[in-house]
């Protein structure tokens, strides 16, 4: 907790530092110790809420930036970190000073500790919307900075024996870069071609990476935020050395995703990773997409029951979009599985069943299949006609039980039964004929007695 005499104590260092500044009468040991002092004394906002104004930032600034000895600047590059951090209003005073456009020309060739300080300090800054990002990625070459970063985590990552939990610092180091990296593509969409060489890097990193338990964590989940953010162009990847074994490896993540996470908390974590793999979808080969629609298309062995209903890794995702107040999650989910139909609503309600189908296609705005308006249709694979709401095969539906009734409640169903079958109809989405008209047509009316 903050109290007048560290408050006082941070000011005694921050002054000293200040006077310091252009004189240079203090000695390494000197700045060295009042950073670490401050840097301290920082973790608690109260004690340098005052003190860290624009001024004080500029002192700071001074430290991390002018040429001052590692030890010296480093420090202070932490006390940055801190205040960005703590005091939301140290960002303006940061950007207004240039120290924005400072760290950025210093990430061109930094290590793993100055990558950890600089890409942190980046990031906090990007949430202030005075930041220039225009600027940094077109005249600073910051694109160009991430890429080279990713690069060289590749490959650590790559050529380690030791687990990547062994190596922290790059660990940390990576984590700050990759949410730097997801927040500068969120925010300029219209820059993202410039980072489209991070895209084969960020593959090496998501192949290297282990999945942790739960799987969708740092620096895993970090690496899938940005990568959903970038464009995947066929041209700068290899299948069988990138495309194929980052769908093996993101299938396995989202099968183990959605047997640990509830959909609540899938509608944040699930979503980027099946982003990644409807544009993995776009830029696959037929035979990919084959091996893709195995992995995430209910097959013909699940139709013995209603399609969503089994412990297959394509009947969990039905499953999930069903799920109410999941919207991203559910949108992502149906648009995936369209498209592994070919874009094609005919084949989507054969893969699904029109009971998963409609709300993306009516949200869609995309007309309904015919298939879907005659009693029933194929599966997907297969020529044994399945139901075409639930996707199961008809010879499998179980027999339908009638109850005992008298002709009077008979007569009342039946009304019942008559008046539904019309408003069905009525809506244009299946085209039924009502089972009295059926009755009528093929002669099965008799005339009953007063008594009957």
């Amino acid at each position: 907790m903050s109290t007048k005499a560290q408050q006082a104590e941070a000011h005694a260092l921050l002054t000293k530092l200040r006077d310091d500044v252009g004189s240079n009468l203090l000695d390494h040991k000197s700045h060295t110790e009042a950073l670490e002092g401050l840097k301290v004394l920082g973790r608690d906002a109260g004690n340098v809420e005052k003190i860290y104004d624009k001024s004080g930032i500029e002192t700071l600034g001074n430290y991390a930036f002018n040429g001052y000895p590692t030890s010296i600047h480093q420090e202070a590059l932490r006390c940055l970190a801190n205040a960005l951090l703590l005091l939301p209003q140290t960002r303006k005073f940061c950007i207004e000073i240039g120290l924005d456009k400072k760290a950025s020309q210093k990430l061109h060739e930094v290590d793993v500790d100055e990558e950890f300080l600089l890409a942190r300090i980046l990031f906090l800054l990007t949430y202030d919307l005075s930041m220039n990002l225009d600027l940094l990625i077109l005249e600073n070459d910051l694109a160009g900075s991430i890429i080279n970063l990713l690069l060289r985590h590749a490959e650590i990552l790559s050529t380690s024996s030791e687990a990547p939990a062994s190596t922290q610092s790059s660990m940390m180091a990576l984590q700050e870069t990759l949410k730097l990296l997801f927040n500068v593509t969120s925010a300029k969409v219209d820059h993202i071609s410039k980072f489209s060489s991070a895209v084969p890097h960020m593959f090496s990193i998501l192949s290297a990476l282990p999945i942790l338990s739960p799987p969708l964590q740092a620096p895993l989940s970090l690496t899938l935020n940005a990568l959903a953010n970038l464009e995947i162009a066929e041209e700068n990847l290899d299948e069988e050395r990138q495309l194929r074994p980052a769908v093996n490896k993101l299938t396995s993540i989202l099968d183990q995703a959605v047997q640990r996470y509830s959909s609540t908390e899938l509608e944040t974590l699930g979503v980027p990773l099946i982003t990644i793999l409807r544009k993995l979808n776009d830029v696959a080969s037929v035979d990919l997409r084959e091996e893709m629609k195995s992995k995430f298309l209910p097959d013909d062995k699940e139709r013995d029951q209603p399609l969503g209903k089994s412990s297959s890794l394509p009947s969990r995702l039905l499953r999930l979009t069903t799920s109410s107040g999941s919207l991203h999650l559910t949108e992502a989910i149906s648009g995936l599985q369209f498209e592994l139909s070919n874009k094609d609503a005919n084949e989507y309600v054969k893969n699904v069943g029109y009971g998963h189908a409609a709300g993306y296609l009516m949200s869609h705005k995309i007309p309904i299949p015919e298939s879907v308006k005659g009693e029933a249709t194929e599966g997907a694979s297969s020529s044994v006609p399945t139901n075409p709401v639930t996707g199961q095969r008809l010879d499998k539906e179980p027999p339908v039980e009638v109850p005992n009734m008298t002709q009077e409640e008979k007569e009342r169903e039946a009304e019942r039964l008559f008046v539904l079958f019309e408003r069905l109809k009525a809506t244009g989405v299946v085209n039924v004929k009502n089972p009295v008209e059926v009755a009528r047509d093929a002669g099965r009316f008799e005339e009953l007695s007063d008594s009957d």
